[in-house]
């Protein structure tokens, strides 16, 4: 198993357990390698839910540029639901889950097929 499909299983496994949500794993997949390779950075394959920069630089670079999704107060609104739903007290929140979450969240499965 290479070290991507053991990340997806993780990724999955939060999902899960720590989110009530069943992955679409061909989904997870694509999110994921559309992560590029901050999945394999310590520091940058998790998200860093205290920091404004942090959820600046997820609304910019995944909402904006990624989905296509106008700047608009329901990004932030969004951003915060899904890690409340990740959960606050989880320290470990994966870049990969949030994206994915985020990806439901606005109904954007179209783009990665």
């Amino acid at each position: 198993m290479s070290l991507r499909e053991e990340l997806i299983k993780k990724y999955a496994e939060d999902l899960k357990e720590k989110c009530g949500v069943t992955p679409d794993m061909d989904l997870l997949t694509k999110v994921t390698i559309g992560c590029g390779p901050a999945i394999y950075n310590s520091d940058s394959s998790t998200v860093a839910a205290t920091q404004q920069s942090e959820l600046d630089t997820i609304k910019k670079n995944f909402l904006i540029k990624k989905l296509g999704l106008k700047d608009a107060p329901e990004l932030d609104k969004a951003i915060h639901a899904v890690l409340e739903k990740y959960g606050k007290s989880n320290k470990h929140k994966y870049r990969a889950v949030v994206y994915y979450l985020l990806t439901l969240h606005f109904k954007k499965e179209s783009f990665y097929k």
